[in-house]
């Protein structure tokens, strides 16, 4: 058997070195891999995580506004259908002529008195009466123009005449003033 020589011997075990090399490269190129998709997907949870957070954080404020709507406006519909009671005691209260105010004096102080505890409830619970008066500028915010007529003496978008008054409840409008608006061309 002839002997091997030395450089074969060397060129071998180079090849064994470079082959073991290689195995331990591929195994930490798989490792790295491994490690690279587990931070990706790290990544990923802790994305969902903190969006998850900011879902949860805005669906409590959304609760909390609707909850702060639902107090002070939740009751709209009832107030709303409320104000005729008011505008019929104060309709009764001024037609009522000073004969009958003596003879009836009883009474009349009754439907004041009923008015004024109506208005008090009104209070408690954030309604306040827009009473506009005659001369104030027309605001299409709180007022509801029932007419226009020209009136001497005044200027167009003038209040005339306050046929009823209007409510708020807290920051919102529940009924506008019924107002007659002048007409009067700019002289």
């Amino acid at each position: 058997m002839a002997e091997p020589k030395n450089e074969d011997f060397l060129d071998d075990i180079e090849a064994a070195e470079a082959e073991e090399l290689s195995a331990q490269t591929e195994e930490f190129d798989d490792e790295a891999l491994e490690l690279d998709s587990l931070r990706a997907e790290r990544d990923e949870y802790k994305d969902r995580f903190m969006r998850a957070l900011a879902d949860a954080e805005n669906a409590r404020k959304r609760g909390d506004k609707a909850r702060r709507e639902a107090e002070q406006y939740g009751g709209s519909k009832l107030a709303r259908d409320m104000l005729p009671v008011y505008d019929n005691m104060k309709r009764a209260v001024e037609a009522a002529t000073e004969e009958q105010k003596a003879v009836s004096a009883a009474l009349i102080e009754g439907v004041e008195l009923t008015m004024r505890a109506l208005l008090d409830v009104f209070q408690k619970h954030g309604i306040q009466v827009v009473t506009p008066d005659v001369g104030d500028r027309f605001d299409p915010q709180v007022h509801e123009a029932m007419f226009e007529a020209p009136v001497p003496g005044t200027k167009a978008g003038d209040i005339i005449q306050v046929s009823a008054e209007g409510f708020m409840l807290h920051d919102r409008l529940l009924r506008p003033a019924q107002v007659g608006v002048s007409s009067t061309p700019a002289s």
